[in-house]
């Protein structure tokens, strides 16, 4: 089985993240990167796909050089290989201009069965990437995985919701995304990092893919940033001192605040 998985480097979570006044984007060189947790489980999902199945494991980027420190995580992890596609023509893509240059970097790995990718990245949270690239390579899309399973040609994705348990069957290859609860990723061995240094990483460009660079890129995106506005400093709480009436007064501040 010839997995793919979409992978992202994103700011750390724990640290501080700014936007650029200059376009309302984020500034990625402000806080530490780090590959997203979401797509840690994607990894994890894949590698036990192989282990139970053989076949190969091949991380996917876009993002710039710096990225190349969140594809080491990933083949440290023991993915066998990676596809990275770095261009500053790509700089400023929306969700649409991501999704059509990692469907067509997908198209440069031969053999694909199944490509897995996180529900949405900690950054964007758009959480419509894996489907728009399923509709680029024109394969079903299975979303919102708990578990995984492959059975010969056909893959089946159990998806709990509020109301219950959806049970998804498609024929290989297919597009899934996977939640936060799917696994829990392996840490990377000693062994693994050392092997990561050898493995392949191939560099691609927007003339490798070979879409029109006008569709992607900020020029080429549909959606923009109007306006920026930093978040307000924390103000300081409403202190309740119990003269008698402090239960009344807590109700009646919920209430204000219409959490109950």
């Amino acid at each position: 089985m010839n997995i793919v998985v979409l992978v992202k480097q994103v700011p750390d979570t724990y640290s501080e993240r700014r936007l650029r006044g200059s376009d309302g984007g984020l500034d990625r060189d402000a806080s530490d990167a780090v590959l997203d947790e979401i797509n840690e489980r994607a990894v994890e999902e894949a590698l036990q796909l192989k282990e139970a199945h053989g076949g190969a494991v091949t991380v996917l980027t876009m993002g710039p050089h710096r990225a190349t420190e969140a594809i080491r995580k990933a083949l440290s992890m023991g993915a066998d290989a990676a596809v990275h596609v770095s261009d500053e023509a790509l700089a400023g893509s929306d969700a649409l201009g991501t999704a059509r240059a990692l469907a067509a970097a997908v198209r440069t790995v031969e053999g694909v069965d199944l490509v897995l990718a996180g529900n949405e990245a900690s950054d964007g949270r758009s959480a419509a990437v894996p489907a728009m690239v399923a509709e680029f390579l024109e394969l079903p899309a299975l979303t919102h995985a708990r578990e995984v399973s492959v059975e010969g040609d056909e893959v089946t994705v159990r998806r709990e919701t509020d109301d219950g348990v959806v049970v998804l069957r498609a024929a290989l290859p297919a597009v899934i995304s996977v939640n936060e609860k799917i696994n829990e990723p392996r840490y990377p061995s000693f062994k693994g990092i050392m092997a990561a240094k050898k493995k392949k990483v191939t560099t691609l460009q927007v003339g490798d893919l070979g879409i029109d660079p006008a569709t992607v890129g900020a020029a080429g995106a549909l959606t923009s940033v109007t306006s920026v506005t930093p978040r307000p400093p924390k103000s300081a709480g409403e202190k309740v001192v119990d003269d008698g009436d402090g239960a009344a007064r807590v109700a009646a501040f919920l209430v204000a605040e219409k959490l109950v």
